[in-house]
């Protein structure tokens, strides 16, 4: 029997593991290797593992927390970065599922540190109809379902192959 693993980005001290996978890892700012938690700060680093190594990456909370735009020291799109990277790890077939408060709801902004204001239309439009493109975006997505959880839209992408 095939082994599944998935990635939760931004985990905290729990992975998060809602396709039921074999093998969990983790990203978090903390390290805990017992648990299988890695440390990245994925605003300016790599997802630090090979590429198409997982059938499943969540990320619970955790995109509103990645700016769209830095200086670091030139400028650098760390929201579409992240994308191409949740996009490169995961294997043909995939699923990312995204659970982040969304506008217009006040939980997209009570928290000062939701830097990444996103609508119902920011995953589906620019990573799956491809409006990032011209913002350095490489990968096809394909949109499985988007559901509301007010304050949060659940958001499940399939990585489809990138043709290009």
């Amino acid at each position: 029997m095939k082994t599944t693993k998935s990635l939760d980005l931004g985990c905290g001290p729990a992975i998060k593991n809602p396709f039921n996978a074999d093998e969990l890892f983790g990203i978090d700012v903390r390290e805990d290797l017992d648990r299988n938690i890695f440390k990245a700060d994925l605003v300016i680093e790599p997802i630090p593992f090979p590429d198409e190594f997982f059938d499943y990456l969540t990320a619970h909370d955790f995109l509103e927390h990645i700016p769209r735009l830095i200086y670091n020291p030139t400028r650098r799109l760390p929201f579409i970065e992240l994308m191409n990277e949740i996009y490169r790890v995961l294997k043909v077939g995939g699923k990312f599922l995204s659970f982040t408060p969304m506008y217009p709801h006040a939980g997209a902004f009570w928290d000062p540190t939701h830097v990444n204001i996103m609508t119902e239309h920011t995953l589906a439009f620019y990573f799956v109809q491809n409006w990032a493109a011209g913002y350095g975006w490489k990968g096809a997505f394909k949109l499985q379902s988007q559901v509301w959880k007010a304050p949060h839209l659940e958001v499940i992408l399939v990585k489809e192959p990138n043709l290009i």
